[in-house]
């Protein structure tokens, strides 16, 4: 079908060209555009996880991903089932622009350890039954010295502002480290397209557009995480990712493993979070946050449900 026959519904379910239509000419709800303009705080948001699975899909991608896709039965069934003993998270991933029709596409396992200590397999697939190698690599030790894998969600079938706001972004992430950048399917939190999730490192970003996810990731790759399109670290409950990005809010930026929740305390909506920071951070941080639902919204583009989020507010920043 050639582009110029579909309409702006049609448009708007294509993952090729969904980033080619203006939000204010459709007329439609985008969840990203109302959440900017509520003003909904981003920091406590990010999915929980250490482990992801990468599986690189050229073909469309099902609203609900991997889940949905029409694979071996057999083969499907052991990656799914290993996946969740795991409690890994299983991506589709593909390169942005124009896609690949040719050649063994690829996967891999990522892990962060509890340390900090990164890990990653990689692995090609030509057939279905080629991904059953995904589940021996589940329970293997990856490699170390890996560059850490750039995520942007682009995944419109799932959410409209995903696509139009992510695909803008992969491409100015790609032109700049094509090698590490991968569009991916759903990864939490369409409201904050475009998102980025940095992996294994397990930092998740969100609201970014091309020119702030270019001065974003470079200062991740630096080692210098800043506070303001910080959605949370993926080994921190809500609450302590809340306060971590409280603290490089207050104090500047700071690398991944510098800051270590050592405590945190919980009475009713009340949170105290102590925080133990590397030389050159301070060395003990208190941090105290109250927490509280958000008044009822729409927080999807294609799930016109009405939901409320608990928000995490830091009410006192101060060295212990």
């Amino acid at each position: 079908m050639n582009s110029d026959d579909l309409n702006h519904d049609d448009l708007l379910n294509h993952d090729d060209l969904a980033s080619d239509i203006p939000a204010a000419a459709t007329g439609r709800f985008f969840c990203a555009e109302s959440a900017r303009l509520r003003g909904d705080p981003m920091a406590g948001t990010a999915s929980p996880g250490t482990v992801w699975v990468l599986i690189e899909y050229r073909g469309g991608w099902p609203p609900n991903g991997f889940d949905g896709l029409d694979l071996e039965a057999g083969t499907k069934a052991l990656v799914s089932s290993a996946a969740r003993a795991a409690r890994a998270r299983v991506l589709l991933v593909r390169r942005p622009g124009p896609r690949r029709r040719h050649g063994p596409s690829q996967w891999a396992v990522l892990r962060r350890q509890s340390s900090g200590a990164q890990e990653q397999l990689w692995g090609t697939w030509d057939r279905d039954e080629d991904l059953a190698e995904i589940v021996p690599a589940l329970s293997s030790s990856g490699k170390p010295g890996f560059p850490p894998v750039i995520l942007i969600c682009a995944h419109g079938q799932h959410d409209t502002c995903c696509a139009v706001r992510g695909r803008p972004v992969g491409h100015a992430l790609s032109g700049r480290w094509p090698e590490l950048v991968w569009e991916c399917s759903h990864v939490g939190g369409d409201r904050f397209a475009a998102t980025a999730v940095i992996a294994p490192d397990g930092v998740y970003y969100g609201g970014l557009d091309a020119e702030s996810a270019v001065a974003t990731i470079e200062d991740h790759l630096a080692d210098r995480i800043r506070a303001e399109y910080l959605r949370g670290y993926t080994d921190l409950l809500p609450p302590q990712q809340a306060a971590v990005v409280a603290v490089l809010g207050h104090f500047g930026p700071a690398g991944r493993n510098d800051y270590l929740v050592t405590e945190t305390l919980n009475e009713g909506d009340h949170w105290r979070i102590h925080i133990t920071g590397r030389p050159p951070q301070p060395e003990h941080i208190e941090v105290e946050l109250q927490s509280r639902r958000s008044p009822p919204c729409q927080l999807t583009c294609r799930g016109p449900t009405m939901g409320s989020v608990v928000v995490y507010e830091p009410t006192s920043i101060r060295r212990a």
